[in-house]
């Protein structure tokens, strides 16, 4: 799922009204009939591309007694705005809510506003249904189970065969995983590239910077909740390997999806791209028809393997139906609605028995060499370690603090600047 996003205000999302009477099933996996028969309407809210327009019509199909509203917004950004803007105002929000893993340590640390899913869910749903560092991302440091794992965004690299063939690098998916087995050797094989070409070998500093703070067992907060950013010499060992590499030339100084990172792709304006798996998508779109078969995809990345993207549905406080609102929650996560909802979106499955499904393991991509890319991916899901601690704050760290200043630094600030700007944002940002 694509999860580039800002944050602004956006209108307020519309409220459904919640009518019916409360059903009372003990395990919630009916979604129960009312005392007097009535229909229980649920509501549920998303943003971008779920792939939950087949599904819910469904849902209601095998349980006539629920009524379902979806209410979808296009950006994410502004749909977290006002996420956060109904947690703290204690009303507004729908039954079921989706959670962008950016944003779950907005949430983590508020789990009195939700249903524990452990008490609520449906009995047969259990951790082990996931990837153990999915459900883990999920869970608050007091055990509440806030979240069911949607998808996730394992990580890969994209590059481009036709260039790294004109620079002399080998091109070939199995021949390239050497230049891809560390950060150390990705960025020497970009040096050859760069002085073999004169071009960039990535898009911009900041992707390949938040790649590697991801992989750390920690984000830039501790389990404390304390900033750590000074502290954790990994992060400045990562900034200054990265600043470096961009000032010898190897990054394209391209703002992620801005319509000059997206022409990018086009023009071959990088060679090299951290592809997790909805990125495919991306490129394809962008790079269009002119460039199919050029980009491959190669199940290594730097540094073992990572993730980026992928979301949870969340059963709020404030739902009147809090067992019902559970049980659609864990129906749409289930491995066969994350099957067909990779089968309508390419929204890549969390879930254990999804990832080794015949579906999912006949899945290729024409427009990157029919490559099996479910077989690929499922492979790079399963090289992420532990789910790193991301504590309050950390994806606004991400977005308004690090990446402006790697981009301050590729318009001519030294490394040492553009790292005090980041330091100084972070602390304002952590209070």
């Amino acid at each position: 799922m694509r999860r580039q996003q800002t944050r602004v205000l956006a209108g307020a999302i519309a409220l459904a009204a919640v009518a019916g009477l409360t059903a009372c099933g003990e395990d919630g996996n009916s979604g129960g009939s009312g005392g007097g028969g009535g229909q229980i309407e649920l509501t549920i809210g998303t943003f971008t591309e779920f792939g939950y327009e087949d599904l819910l019509p469904e849902y209601e199909r095998l349980h006539p007694n629920i009524k379902i509203t979806h209410h979808k917004t296009g950006q994410g950004g502004p749909y977290h705005q006002q996420l956060l803007t109904k947690l703290a105002a204690g009303s507004g929000l729908e039954d079921v809510v989706a959670i962008e893993e950016g944003h779950l340590p907005d949430v983590i640390d508020k789990p009195q506003l939700f249903n524990n899913l452990a008490d609520i869910g449906p009995k047969d749903v259990k951790p082990d249904r996931w990837l153990d560092w999915k459900y883990q991302a999920g869970t608050a440091k007091d055990g509440t189970w806030i979240g069911y794992g949607t998808d996730i965004g394992p990580l890969a690299m994209c590059y481009r065969k036709d260039l790294f063939a004109k620079a002399g690098l080998p091109s070939d998916p199995e021949a390239v995983k050497p230049l891809f087995e560390s950060w150390d050797s990705y960025f020497a094989a970009g040096d050859k590239y760069v002085k073999a070409t004169g071009k960039a070998w990535f898009d911009s500093d900041s992707q390949i910077f938040n790649s590697m703070q991801n992989q750390l067992e920690t984000g830039y907060l501790n389990k404390d909740d304390e900033l750590v950013i000074e502290s954790n010499p990994d992060i400045k060992k990562n900034w200054d390997q990265v600043t470096a590499a961009g000032k010898r030339g190897q990054t394209a100084k391209l703002v992620a999806f801005s319509p000059e990172w997206n022409n990018g792709f086009k023009v071959g304006a990088f060679a090299t791209k951290t592809c997790p798996s909805w990125m495919l998508g991306v490129v394809t779109e962008q790079a269009g028809p002119a460039n199919a078969g050029k980009w491959a995809v190669t199940d290594a990345f730097p540094g073992g393997g990572g993730n980026w993207g992928g979301s949870y549905l969340a059963v709020p406080k404030q739902s009147q139906h809090p067992k019902e609102a559970a049980a659609l929650a864990a129906w749409l996560t289930a491995p066969e609605q994350q099957i067909k909802a990779f089968q309508k979106t390419g929204n890549f499955p969390s879930q254990v028995e999804a990832l080794s499904s015949p579906e999912l393991a006949a899945t290729t991509n024409e427009y990157f060499g029919n490559v099996k890319t479910g077989v690929l991916f499922a492979a790079q899901a399963q090289k992420v370690g532990q789910a790193q601690y991301k504590g309050p704050g950390d994806g606004q760290i991400q977005e308004n603090a690090t990446s402006p200043a790697l981009q301050a630094v590729e318009q001519g600030k030294s490394a040492d600047e553009g790292w005090q700007q980041a330091v100084d944002a972070a602390e304002r940002i952590a209070g």
